[in-house]
């Protein structure tokens, strides 16, 4: 199934509570959360308390991406905050297969991410721990950046090492992806889409509209 994520990094937090129900109410299915610590990336963003407030009012999927360093230590943290997906970056984590099973554990869904220059063989031993794959086609920390262009060979190359392993795993891709180049990015092998700019700049309703219309979601 095709997903999109809007990424809250991109809304305006004077009206957060205001553009997350515009994207539910389009027909969104994700809500994506970048939380940033500083250290795994430049920038800060936000963590569990921004989370939480939120939770009450939304009934979206919660996919929080955590760039943060030694996500293990935040992982009940962030469950009790309303998470329903985490994912974690295979370069942030010492012992990456107890940092899934420990999301599994909390009855969350696992993800993994894997930044621009990293190769697809870090997953080679955790196919069967993770139930999806976050491609970045963009460095991560900073929202607005443009699409890498070598994503779509990585994700090419993801799409044929589960096709034989016979994986059913979701694969996510974050970083410059907008109406233009959607389609794209989805025929190399995505089926989450994360947008942020191109979701909540302008009419959120019609931006989303159209981003489900292009994947096949809003027929």
């Amino acid at each position: 199934m095709n997903k999109l994520a809007p990424s809250i990094l991109a809304a305006d937090f004077f009206r957060l509570g205001e553009q997350i129900s515009a994207v539910e109410k389009a027909g969104a299915q994700l809500l994506h959360i970048d939380v940033m610590d500083g250290a795994f990336v430049p920038s800060i963003s936000f963590g569990m308390p921004l989370i939480k407030s939120i939770r009450k009012n939304s009934g979206l999927v919660f996919d929080v991406h955590l760039m943060i360093n030694e996500p293990d230590r935040y992982i009940d943290d962030f469950a009790a905050s309303g998470a329903d997906m985490i994912t974690v970056h295979a370069e942030a984590c010492t012992h990456l297969n107890r940092t899934l099973s420990h999301i599994r554990e909390k009855g969350l869904k696992a993800g993994v991410a894997l930044n621009p220059s990293t190769p697809l063989n870090v997953l080679d031993y955790i196919y069967d721990d993770v139930d999806m794959i976050l491609i970045m086609s963009v460095n991560p920390g900073f929202g607005g950046q443009k699409f890498i262009p070598g994503t779509m060979d990585k994700l090419r190359e993801l799409k044929k090492i589960l096709a034989a392993k016979n994986k059913n795993i979701d694969v996510q891709v974050d970083g410059g992806i907008n109406l233009n180049n959607v389609a794209e990015v989805m025929a190399a092998g995505a089926n989450v889409i994360v947008s942020g700019s191109s979701v909540f700049n302008g009419d959120i309703d019609s931006n989303v509209r159209h981003f489900l219309e292009i994947m096949g979601e809003n027929e």
